[in-house]
């Protein structure tokens, strides 16, 4: 049952960050993706299907993680209703409504909020356990790696962004304070995370992180003069991809225990 569950919790995450990257797919390509765009091609501006057609499939996603919620409510009680109701209604507001997430500068909050705290919680519950300062770290830790992603997205577009009238975070806070911002949030997951170790009187089980660390603070570094551009991409390409890296060595951290006296 357990391991249903755990398959079901997956699936119902992915299909939550399909249906919003969805939704916001179909709300940009009539606003801030013009012609212009130095972004990564998406579906609806590059004319692969209508923005109708790209609602749909978002709606599509909401179904499914919907019918996964139900059977996960089921295993975790109301606490997972409050979280899983939570979840989709951002997932909506974050590009549709009459003031969509994504046009403000909580963006960020929003990402560190429930792909971060809610989703680490709501997965520590549906396994039986209760969620405390453990799953509050980690949840930050991944929370923070997911912000700097949209965060590297809203400063390469800060100007077609506010030419739509968008205030991002990117464009609220100027270009320096934004890279020094990105800067603090993809080494956030490094003193959260030995916090963790030290919390649970285990520091040394935290090693493998030290594996994601030059990987990181390269990052940084790169980021801190890299120009606003379609060399941004990249940027964001590498930060998803450190995130992935952080999530697989605190996996390894977790299940590889230190022998104590």
């Amino acid at each position: 049952m357990a391991t249903l569950t755990w398959v079901v919790t997956l699936a119902t995450a992915l299909l939550i960050q399909m249906g919003t990257n969805l939704f916001n797919d179909a709300a940009d390509a009539g606003s801030s993706d013009g012609p212009g765009r130095i972004g990564p091609l998406r579906v609806t501006a590059a004319g692969w299907a209508p923005a109708e057609a790209v609602r749909h499939a978002a709606l599509v996603c909401f179904a499914g993680a919907l019918a996964g919620g139900i059977y996960l409510v089921m295993a975790g009680g109301w606490p997972i209703l409050v979280i899983g109701a939570a979840s989709l209604a951002a997932g909506w507001a974050y590009s549709a409504g009459p003031r969509p997430l994504s046009h403000t500068a909580w963006g960020e909050v929003w990402v560190l909020a429930f792909f971060g705290l809610a989703a680490v919680a709501g997965s520590q519950a549906l396994q039986g356990l209760r969620p405390g300062a453990p799953a509050l770290l980690v949840g930050l830790a991944l929370g923070a790696m997911g912000a700097a992603v949209l965060l590297v997205n809203n400063l390469r577009d800060r100007e077609a962004d506010q030419a739509a009238g968008r205030r991002t975070l990117a464009a609220t806070v100027g270009d320096r304070s934004a890279r020094r911002l990105y800067a603090a949030l993809v080494m956030a997951p490094f003193p959260l995370l030995l916090g963790l170790g030290w919390l649970e009187g285990e520091v040394l089980r935290m090693w493998p992180l030290l594996l994601a660390l030059p990987v990181n603070l390269g990052l940084a570094c790169r980021f801190r003069l890299l120009p606003v551009g379609p060399a941004m991409n990249e940027q964001l390409a590498r930060t998803a991809q450190a995130q992935l890296l952080v999530g697989v060595l605190l996996s390894l951290a977790l299940l590889a225990r230190v022998p104590t006296a």
